[in-house]
């Protein structure tokens, strides 16, 4: 992994990550426990904070960035963010899961236990409700999503990110 202090700003990294060999954790980042950062990702927190919850995880190839001295990044827990994902300077709520290669602007905000569906555009500002399903590019409200049922996918797709991390501890590497 690269672990870079920029700005005087050195990564904090929670206990039991699993971070990926080619991830870039760069500047002002916080990652909470047990998160899995996976290939080719990168945490840029040079010119902003970048803050994440716990149980998080952010798959391979996505890019979280920020607006220097106007955007930031916050992640609550038990979050999907999905294989090439970019995120720049977003609100992302607890149980919310961000689909494959979708696309989400500063300042946008993305409610607990919503769903952006993969390869959707959530342009700067947008406002995304708790427990809304939005798809498209630029995305829009599709429909709302059971908050039970949005609850307990995302815990589980959580979860599984969490086992899959695991495989590569060295303890159980083959």
């Amino acid at each position: 992994m690269i672990l870079k202090t920029v700005r005087g700003f050195t990564p904090v990294i929670g206990r039991d990550c699993f971070i990926a060999d080619n991830a870039a954790i760069i500047g002002d980042v916080t990652i909470g426990d047990e998160c899995s950062i996976w290939f080719s990702t990168v945490l840029r927190g040079d010119v902003n904070t970048i803050k994440i919850g716990d149980r998080v995880n952010i798959q391979d190839g996505s890019v979280l960035h920020t607006l220097y001295q106007k955007s930031t990044i916050e992640i609550g827990n038990d979050v999907s963010i999905g294989h090439n994902v970019v995120i720049h300077g977003a609100k992302i709520r607890d149980y919310a899961l961000i689909g494959m290669g979708a696309i989400v602007m500063d300042d946008a905000e993305v409610g607990e236990g919503a769903l952006v569906a993969a390869g959707s555009v959530v342009l700067s500002r947008t406002k995304i409700g708790p427990h809304e399903l939005w798809a498209g590019a630029p995305a829009k409200f599709v429909k709302m999503v059971e908050p039970e049922k949005a609850k307990e996918m995302n815990i589980k797709i959580a979860n599984n990110y969490l086992m899959y991390s695991r495989w590569y501890t060295e303890e159980n590497a083959e």
